[in-house]
C-alpha cells in the first residue's frame, strides 16, 4: 500500500470483553456511578432520583477498562457518564475505580429526527505529526432506527474505530476527535454492509 497522508491513531482500544453488567458486578458499579452523580454541579435544577441503570459494552485503551451508562431521573432529566477501573489480573479484580457524570434535558423521545442518541466525554488525547493533538474520545449510544449490526467512528472517512451493536441496543467506541480540523462521525451499518445513519458529535445551531 502507499503511504497515506491522513496519520492517525487508530483501533487503539480493546473490543468488548465482557457481557452487559449484571449481578453484584453491576450493583458494584451502579454504587460508583452514583456517587459521580450525585456531585454534578446542576447550577439549580433539580435532577431526582436515577432509575434503572442502562450499561453500555467495555472498552479498555491505555490501561483503563471503562463501562459507560445513562438513566433516567425522577424529575426528566438523563444522567450520562461512566465508570472506569485497571484490571488487578487473574488473581485480583478491579481496582482503581472512578467515574465521571453529567446529565441532559435533551431527550430521544424530543427529538424524532435522531437517528442515533449519542453521548461522548474526552478521556485522553494523542500527539500527532507537528504537533497537532487528538481529543481521544469515548463515545456510546442507542440506534435509533432498526437494523444496525455495526458501529464505526470515522476521522475525514477513515474508519477509527467500530463496534458490534449489542442486542440491536447498545454501542460503546473510543476514537480520536478534533484532529487537524476534522471531527467524528458516527455510522450505523446494516447486516449486509448498508449505511443507515450518520450522525456527528456536533450540533449545529
Amino acid at each position: 500500500m502507499p503511504p497515506t497522508d491522513r496519520f492517525v491513531i487508530s483501533f487503539a482500544a480493546e473490543p468488548p470483553q465482557d457481557s452487559l453488567p449484571y449481578g453484584r458486578w453491576a450493583e458494584t458499579l451502579r454504587g460508583h456511578f452514583l456517587v459521580a452523580v450525585r456531585a454534578i454541579e446542576t447550577e439549580g435544577e433539580t435532577l431526582g432520583e436515577p432509575g434503572e441503570i442502562r450499561w453500555f459494552p467495555d472498552r479498555t485503551y491505555s490501561g483503563r477498562t471503562y463501562v459507560p451508562a445513562t438513566a433516567r431521573t425522577s424529575e426528566g432529566f438523563e444522567v450520562f457518564g461512566f465508570v472506569s477501573f485497571t484490571e488487578g489480573g487473574e488473581s485480583a479484580g478491579p481496582s482503581e475505580f472512578d467515574a465521571v457524570a453529567d446529565y441532559t434535558s435533551e431527550l430521544a423521545e424530543s427529538n424524532p429526527d435522531w437517528k442515533l442518541d449519542l453521548s461522548d466525554e474526552v478521556i485522553g488525547s494523542w500527539r500527532g505529526e507537528s504537533g497537532n493533538r487528538a481529543e481521544i474520545t469515548l463515545v456510546w449510544g442507542v440506534p435509533m432506527i432498526p437494523g444496525g449490526a455495526v458501529v464505526t467512528a470515522e476521522l475525514a472517512n477513515l474508519a477509527v474505530d467500530q463496534c458490534a451493536v449489542v442486542e440491536e441496543r447498545f454501542f460503546t467506541l473510543v476514537a480520536p476527535d478534533n484532529y487537524r480540523g476534522d471531527y467524528l462521525e458516527v455510522k450505523l451499518w446494516g447486516g449486509r454492509g448498508e449505511l443507515l445513519a450518520v450522525e456527528s458529535l456536533y450540533v449545529e445551531d
